[in-house]
């Protein structure tokens, strides 16, 4: 690795550049860690699939981490560092498949949880009808979707667009909403850079339904200007399913640079989250969503920023900007780009055990 570039590679210790070099750290992975009995009677934290971003569907040919190109692989390696759990897409899977990835998860003791898309349009109807029958075949209870794809303050020009994006949301879900409550499957939406906290309550609210609810992202709405605890205690009456994960700021010349950092590093105050969540709904489940990636850019200060947010108040700006300068994340934030494809692979592993560890020690999730 290139000198400079090892500089940048912050979570990088001696002993993890050791067993890397000499090729035994990713094949350590390949087998469980040490038992933990203790840990396996708990309620373990589970890996939502994005943290395995770089990984799944991986082209980089890695000898050492061999791409996962289905859910089972997924879940037989989250076994392998005693994890709780995944979160997944259920997009195209089979009866059969289903059967057997239940059958793989009830033998393994790991629960699942789905990932599906909304239905746009009538014609998508059937589709989405038919992976709820086949999440639920799988013993899924909860499907995790999302109204938007991308970042709200990149995607609409305009109030107008942000408003007719509302509109086909409000349709999509009533869509949705009335094959979930058929099948009776919990339909969780997740706050994806998209709704601000209140106006995702007021999108539940619309819905009225027991079968919709929310997958809580710890991190996501900071993008949105909204301290990640407000959001916590916001949302958490209507959580179903959640996303933890901590999160980076660091300030630049267009606005604050943020980014997913491992458990405990970051503004998130992970404790406090996890009490209030358990407070509304003692059986949730908490899934990591530790994407290893380079810093995303939330740029405020540019007036792009604020074609949808016409009424934000100016303390929450305010609140932010103060979050930035007090909390500034220290040294550089984590950066891939400049890494190799098995660097790339390797830190972000290395990343998901380190939250695992916290969660196991600092979160009780056991």
């Amino acid at each position: 690795m290139n000198p400079a570039h090892e500089n940048q590679y912050t979570v990088t210790t001696g002993r993890r550049k050791f067993l890397y070099t000499a090729g035994l750290f990713g094949l350590a992975l390949h087998f469980p860690l040490p038992s933990y009995p203790e840990i396996l009677k708990g309620e373990r934290m589970g890996i939502v699939v994005h943290s395995y971003g770089l990984r799944w569907n991986s082209k980089a040919n890695s000898p050492v981490y061999p791409p996962f190109t289905n859910a089972m692989q997924l879940l037989e390696h989250c076994h392998s560092i005693n994890a709780g759990g995944i979160q997944v897409g259920v997009n195209g899977w089979t009866r059969e498949f289903a059967t057997e990835i239940r059958q793989k998860s009830e033998t393994l003791g790991l629960f699942l949880e789905g990932s599906i898309g909304l239905p746009k349009s009538e014609s998508d109807l059937e589709n989405f009808e038919n992976q709820v029958i086949q999440a639920k075949a799988a013993g899924i209870s909860i499907l995790r979707t999302v109204c938007l794809g991308g970042r709200r303050y990149e995607t609409f020009n305009s109030a107008e667009e942000f408003e007719a994006f509302r509109n086909s949301s409000i349709q999509s879900l009533q869509w949705a909403k009335e094959i979930v409550k058929k099948h009776k499957m919990k339909l969780a939406v997740e706050n994806h850079k998209d709704w601000r906290a209140e106006e995702m309550v007021e999108l539940i609210k619309l819905m009225d339904s027991e079968w919709v609810g929310v997958t809580l992202d710890f991190g996501n709405n900071i993008s949105l200007l909204e301290d990640p605890t407000y959001v916590i205690r916001t949302l958490a009456p209507y959580a179903f399913s959640t996303h933890i994960k901590d999160m980076g700021v660091k300030a630049n010349d267009n606005g604050f640079l943020l980014s997913e950092v491992p458990l405990g590093k970051g503004v998130v105050d992970l404790g406090q989250a996890v009490e209030i969540l358990r407070k509304y709904n003692p059986g949730i489940k908490f899934n990591l969503e530790m994407i290893t990636r380079d810093p995303l850019e939330i740029p405020y200060l540019k007036e792009k920023y604020w074609a949808t947010f016409q009424d934000l108040p100016a303390k929450d700006l305010a609140n932010i900007i103060n979050i930035v300068k007090e909390k500034s994340y220290p040294g550089s934030l984590p950066t891939i780009s400049n890494l190799s494809n098995e660097a790339q692979l390797a830190l972000e592993e290395e990343h998901i055990l380190q939250c695992l560890e916290y969660s196991r020690n600092n979160l009780k999730l056991i």
